[in-house]
């Protein structure tokens, strides 16, 4: 079996307050997507799911898709909606 790869999760807006911090650091199975931090994120904090559809995703600076695979050490950042002026 392969190892674990390791992620860093950036918090924003409703994904911030949801969890209290703006960081988090999960490890997940090799071949996992971008698109599964979401729905970890959804399972542990089920309020979030309203942003399902219309969350964006970042890896590593650059925006992808839900299906992109992640790589160990990656950056990821979940961008849902946001206000402001």
């Amino acid at each position: 079996m392969s190892e674990p790869i390791t992620v860093t999760i950036k918090l924003f807006a409703a994904y911030q307050e949801a969890y209290g911090v703006g960081e988090l650091v999960w490890q997940f199975p090799e071949g996992t997507s971008v698109g599964e931090v979401l729905e970890r994120a959804i399972a542990e904090h089920p309020q979030l799911d309203q942003w399902r559809e219309i969350t964006r995703f970042g890896i590593n600076f650059q925006f992808v898709e839900a299906r992109s695979i992640l790589q160990d050490g990656d950056e990821v950042v979940l961008i849902p909606p946001v206000s402001g002026g």
